[in-house]
């Protein structure tokens, strides 16, 4: 750039460096100008010109894609300076303003879906669509996605369900195998325990276990891991009741693989000489109503009105009808201290369970005057696990709940329990439990859904003793977010829940803890091809 004041003073002339482009050209009046004003002219010029020319320049320079502090001036400055004008603000409350529009109208019947969203792109550059049928599709689209992905929810759940009722093709060969052996082998028939050991099923000074089930393998870890991990094994008995069918199974199991020094006892639901139908008229009617029978065993989608469920609430409603809830074997614990007379205490372990710990602490616990030694699981550190009350199992529209029980009542646990058999005898808590049984079932179940808990929730109402969490960690069956450290330190895990740890959908980093008690070098657990998973 060059500057150029004529010799009569009368004219000032701006060029481009090559000379061939004047830029600007001043003339001045005839009238005298005094040298201090054009030096003042010249110098503002000389400052503001060169800072037009680098904006203007910024501007129009194309590919810039990172944004200096000039660059920035320039974008900003520069098209106010040559009269443009930003629309993108503009272009933004066009298209809000569309997507409500869109959002409020029905989307147009016959509307052909792309199946991804490249396909989309594509068919908006081949059919130049407008920005409200393309908002249009774009909400069909993300509409369809929604409702597949449910119904893919929907069938897992399902699925999980029926993988979670149903017997493993390895765990109902193991009992087929071991029934066989029965009938084949006198050793496996031999008396448990044997003759000389038999006054200490009743000896009060020994740790009496009762475990209630019909899955041999389960009842193998749970009385092993309790072995394993005892102070005392030589003060464990173990009392295994099992149904008519699992019975010779089991037997042979345990007589086949004695876990010395503790003892171990096994005895059918049809050698108990109390169990008859005129102690247990509810449950015998629970067994074979067939609207109950139905409601466990039919269909679980008839009637179901998923578009108003959640998959949550679909999974809970699911569980509630497991056939196990059925089950007389899940209701003996109800009859403890008739079917043990002779004891004063016991503790009671569902199947799904691991012992870590030594238990014999559990008997030192004084009860003060209650039946029920358990966890609450109202309060703890995992939200969903330890965050039951009342209004979780009961349903409070129904009179009879309202009237009697509070729903902000705190829950406690099944599945590891320190019973005081002796303060048992003297409550009313048996015929409590049949009279709320006998009303679910007039009231075609809309007391409750979910199996034995809830009456024995009311039963045991005032006669529980709240014990120390670390006793009995519960959700491993359906908390796939379940904290190691936490599980390593208690002293009962519970895997209760869908997700057993003998089942495919059992969770991989916490089936370890029940496998290791599993013994895969035993000759009928490898001939059933129960492999470690």
């Amino acid at each position: 750039m060059q500057l150029h004041v004529s010799p009569s003073m009368r004219s000032i002339t701006i060029s481009s460096n090559n000379g061939f482009i004047d830029l600007m050209k001043i003339k001045v009046a005839a009238r005298h100008i005094s040298y201090r004003t054009l030096f003042h002219t010249i110098l503002i010029l000389a400052f503001l010109l060169p800072f037009v020319f680098i904006l203007t320049a910024l501007v129009t320079l194309e590919g810039v894609n990172k944004c200096s502090s000039f660059d920035c001036l320039g974008r900003r400055l520069g098209p106010r300076l040559l009269g443009r004008v930003d629309d993108s603000g503009r272009l933004v409350k066009d298209f809000y303003k569309i997507l409500n529009q869109v959002n409020t109208e029905e989307i147009p019947d016959g509307l052909k879906l792309p199946d991804s969203f490249s396909e989309l792109i594509s068919e908006m550059k081949n059919n130049q669509y407008d920005a409200k049928t393309f908002a249009f599709m774009l909400r069909a689209m993300m509409e369809k996605f929604e409702r597949e992905i449910r119904e893919s929810k929907f069938s897992e759940l399902m699925n999980k369900h029926f993988a979670a009722s149903s017997i493993p093709k390895g765990i109902h060969c193991l009992s087929l195998r071991l029934t066989d052996e029965y009938s084949s082998n006198a050793h496996a028939r031999r008396q448990l325990p044997s003759p000389e050991l038999l006054p200490v099923l009743s000896n009060n000074s020994y740790h009496h276990f009762v475990l209630s089930t019909d899955n041999i393998l389960a009842a193998s870890v749970v009385v092993t891991s309790a072995v394993q991990s005892s102070v005392e094994p030589e003060k464990i008995v173990f009392h295994i009741i099992t149904d008519k069918k699992t019975y010779a199974g089991m037997h042979s199991w345990f007589a086949l693989n004695p876990v010395s020094p503790a003892i171990v006892e096994v005895k059918g639901v049809h050698q108990f000489d109390w169990l008859t139908r005129e102690n247990v008229p509810v449950l015998e009617a629970v067994e074979n109503h067939n609207g109950i029978r139905n409601y466990y065993h039919g269909n679980h989608i008839a009637g179901a009105n998923l578009s108003d469920t959640t998959p949550r609430t679909f999974a809970s409603k699911l569980q509630a009808r497991s056939p196990k809830y059925i089950s007389l074997l899940n209701h003996l614990r109800i009859y403890l201290p008739e079917l043990f007379p002779n004891l004063d205490k016991v503790v009671f372990l569902d199947d799904d369970v691991v012992i870590q710990s030594d238990l014999s602490p559990l008997w030192e616990i004084d009860l003060q005057g209650k039946v029920n030694g358990a966890v609450e699981t109202c309060k703890g550190e995992d939200e969903w696990v330890m965050s039951k009350h009342f209004r979780n199992y009961f349903n409070f529209s129904h009179p009879l709940v309202a009237k009697h029980l509070d729903p902000n009542e705190c829950a406690w646990a099944y599945g590891m329990n320190i019973f005081d058999l002796c303060a048992w005898r003297k409550t009313n808590i048996r015929e409590t439990y049949h009279s709320w049984v006998k009303e679910n079932l007039k009231s075609n179940l809309t007391v409750w859904k979910l199996g034995t808990l809830p009456p024995a929730l009311i039963a045991f109402k005032g006669h529980v003793h709240p014990i120390d969490p670390s006793w009995h960690m519960l959700g491993l069956g359906y908390q796939s977010k379940t904290n190691i450290e936490n599980v390593k330190k208690a002293a009962v895990i519970h895997y209760n829940g869908q997700s057993k740890p003998w089942l495919q959908i059992g969770f991989e980093h916490l089936r370890p803890f029940w496998t290791k008690y599993v013994n895969y070098s035993n000759d009928f657990v490898r001939s059933c091809h129960i492999l470690e998973l």
